[in-house]
């Protein structure tokens, strides 16, 4: 059976660590029929618009991309390709597996951290309803919706259902938006209701922060809405080594996006030295997602084994091994 997939390398070193994962899931067996959808700044701008028509009628055609990271301007220029993607498939869900990468020295390696978090995806301020009032006066829309905050939830219960996760654990503002993450609250509160062998609980978020720093292993499932979401699995990445260390996903109901969550780097493209560790890690989630699981996990399995022998990992987590080695490395595992 083939599988028919959007491969959207990016800009950066988007295309390096594109290549080097495809490599990768091309070495697991499993058929893909890759079809690539080129898309970086250049293009963009060309377009006019941040998803140019020929990537919306790929990812229609095979409702599963695989996406290497795409430049933002900062403070101005076209938008997020990142939201505008979210937005156009409802992609409701973010999902970030953060996870101890064994023989990669941090912080906290004398503890074994294993969380999930689930983030809304498609409202919030991510909204961008903005608006100049008066000159240097701005006001920004935060839009929490019963609809969007029930299905975040539902996802991440029924991933804790089908994992064997044990906990959940809101996260909020509640204490000061109490109409906007006061509704959040009691969306997760009545999926939790419904799920009464899971242990639920809810954290403010600058306790979460700070929970997350001093005892990250009591984590399991985080369960916030789009800000919040964004904010805090980038800090949980930072305790396993990075956000070149951990898989992304979007999921909605007809369509997937897997992706590398880290920027483009430019000032290292073309070096040969990019890490394609993240790629490599969303790659296996799509393979989860396609109902390919022993092949999902023999890669998984690869990329650990490389950083638990320590001989073949990339400068910036320490190594001395080029992208196109890191991944012969990882090939090399799988076989």
């Amino acid at each position: 059976m083939s599988h028919k997939v959007t491969l959207i390398p990016g800009d950066g070193i988007g295309p390096e660590v594109a290549a080097a994962a495809r490599r990768a899931v091309d070495a697991t067996g499993v058929r893909i029929d890759w079809e690539v959808a080129e898309l970086n700044a250049d293009l963009i701008v060309k377009a006019g618009v941040s998803l140019p028509p020929h990537v919306i009628e790929s990812l229609e055609r095979t409702h599963v991309g695989l996406k290497g990271p795409v430049t933002t301007p900062v403070g101005g220029g076209y938008t997020s390709v990142n939201v505008a993607l979210r937005k156009r498939l409802d992609l409701f869900a973010n999902v970030r597996p953060v996870r101890s990468m064994p023989g990669l020295g941090t912080r906290f390696d004398d503890v074994k951290i294993d969380m999930v978090i689930f983030r809304e995806n498609t409202e919030d301020l991510y909204s961008g309803l903005e608006h100049e009032v008066v000159k240097d006066v701005v006001t920004s829309l935060k839009v929490i919706t019963r609809v969007a905050s029930i299905n975040i939830a539902e996802y991440a219960f029924a991933y804790a259902e089908k994992a064997g996760r044990k906990k959940v654990v809101a996260i909020h503002k509640a204490n000061i938006m109490k109409l906007s993450d006061g509704l959040f609250l009691r969306c997760c509160r009545e999926v939790a209701a419904r799920h009464p062998h899971i242990e639920y609980k809810e954290l403010i978020v600058d306790n979460a922060a700070m929970q997350l720093v001093v005892r990250p292993e009591t984590f399991d499932i985080l369960l916030l809405p789009n800000l919040y979401g964004d904010i805090v699995s980038d800090l949980a990445a930072g305790l396993v080594g990075g956000l070149g260390m951990v898989p992304g996903a979007n999921m909605g109901e007809k369509d997937a996006v897997f992706e590398a969550v880290h920027g483009s780097a430019p000032d290292i493209a073309g070096k040969g030295i990019a890490n394609p560790t993240a790629m490599m890690l969303s790659s296996a989630l799509m393979l989860f997602h396609l109902k390919e699981p022993e092949a999902a996990a023999r890669l998984q399995h690869a990329v650990e084994k490389v950083y638990a022998g320590g001989k073949h990992t990339t400068p910036d987590v320490g190594g001395k091994a080029g992208t196109a080695e890191f991944t012969d490395a990882v090939i090399a595992a799988m076989s």
